[in-house]
């Protein structure tokens, strides 16, 4: 896959869920925008977690943890480059290696996912088992 595939296939739905690696809790409208991006995917959950484990989550945890990183807010463009760098290599060892890893990768942000699924199980008319 290209670049231009994976940001016109992707581009929103990462946008729109980094929103979840900010420092504070998203608010309504934000999780109600989230809900509804998704639903415009036609992903289903197991989807949705890997997109959150494996695309998501390696490139927003640096930037969370690190020192200088600015996660009040994301420049979209710089985001977007290396959103797209990772999952351009994410094949092979890298993506055996992201899975192993993903717990780490993903802890700092886990309730707040869980939250979002939780609203488009709601959704979906869905209910956890």
């Amino acid at each position: 896959m290209d670049a231009q595939t994976l940001v016109d296939e992707r581009g929103e739905l990462w946008l729109t869920l980094a929103t979840l690696w900010l420092e504070r809790e998203p608010r309504e409208t934000e999780y109600a925008r989230m809900v509804e991006v998704i639903q415009r995917h036609d992903l289903t959950l197991k989807e949705l977690e890997w997109v959150f484990r494996l695309e998501l989550a390696p490139v927003l945890s640096r930037q969370q943890m690190s020192v200088a990183g600015e996660w009040r807010q994301f420049d979209d463009y710089k985001l977007m480059r290396q959103l797209v760098a990772h999952n351009l290599r994410l094949t092979g060892w890298r993506r055996k290696s992201w899975m192993l890893f993903s717990g780490l990768t993903t802890m700092m942000t886990r309730h707040r996912w869980n939250e979002l699924m939780a609203r488009l199980m709601v959704e979906r008319g869905e209910y956890p088992h």
